[in-house]
């Protein structure tokens, strides 16, 4: 039996600790802008962006954090938060990416699938002559994966 509350216990710690750092590294990747003018934000986490070309377009200064959206998905009333948000109103494409600070991708890839189909959703109905597109950035190793 101490056995298995030892092992409650190191799990509920773990999942404290990932949650604490999803947190901070949010906060973090929130004030990230990238540009010609001057970067703002933490400068390690800029460099880790810039090794990567295809993640900026996501930190330019017209890109939208935290982004609060609702509506009605399968017919029950959502409130959700986007982690940045593009908005192309010429082309009339909306992209957006989600931060994960797994370093296990696979363990909850089906639940944040799930999770950013929701977020398309709602961007169709407030959006609806948009195309969307979808994406995880996962901060481990800064892979981005197109979900939607």
């Amino acid at each position: 039996m101490t056995q298995s509350l030892t092992d409650f216990l190191k799990s509920a710690e773990n999942k404290r600790c990932a949650t604490d750092n999803g947190t901070r590294m949010h906060a973090l990747m929130q004030r990230i802008v990238i540009n010609k003018t001057g970067n703002q934000g933490d400068a390690d986490i800029i460099k880790s962006i810039q090794k990567h070309p295809e993640l900026e377009r996501f930190f330019c200064a017209y890109a939208q954090t935290e982004v609060p959206i609702v509506g009605r998905v399968r017919g029950v009333f959502v409130s959700r938060r986007i982690d940045r948000l593009l908005i192309d109103n010429d082309t009339k494409v909306i992209d957006f990416i989600d931060y994960k600070t797994d370093v296990n991708k696979e363990e909850f890839i089906e639940k944040y699938k799930m999770q950013l189909k929701e977020y398309a959703e709602l961007l169709c109905s407030a959006y609806p002559n948009y195309k969307i597109n979808g994406y995880i950035l996962w901060l481990h190793d800064w892979v981005l994966d197109k979900v939607v």
